[in-house]
């Protein structure tokens, strides 16, 4: 189940549960869809991934799997990227579709 992560990584903007801006990595890393689209070129600084939008998790419990019995993450990860590291990770994957890393 995805842990559904509050904030942005690298600028901390807020991304609740039904935000249409939150994109995520396989390893649910997530960013801003700004963040993805202008800084770090569809490419995850922590995997070398690309980035998909995050699902939400449904607010109707009609099936029971729902945010009141399966609450969102309020767990903030803040880590700026650090351009100079993920220059180079940047290089090695920004020209590879995600499909193919």
């Amino acid at each position: 189940m995805l842990e559904i992560r509050p904030t942005c990584e690298n600028c901390n903007k807020l991304l609740p549960n039904d935000s249409d801006e939150a994109m995520i990595c396989s390893y649910e890393c997530t960013y801003c869809k700004s963040c993805v689209d202008d800084i770090l070129n569809n490419v995850c600084p922590n995997c070398g991934g690309g980035f998909e939008k995050r699902p939400t998790r449904p607010f109707d419990c009609l099936t029971g799997n729902c945010v009141e019995n399966d609450p969102v993450g309020e767990r903030v990860v803040h880590k700026p990227v650090d351009s100079d590291k993920f220059k180079k990770v940047k290089e090695h994957f920004e020209n590879v579709p995600p499909e193919n890393r």
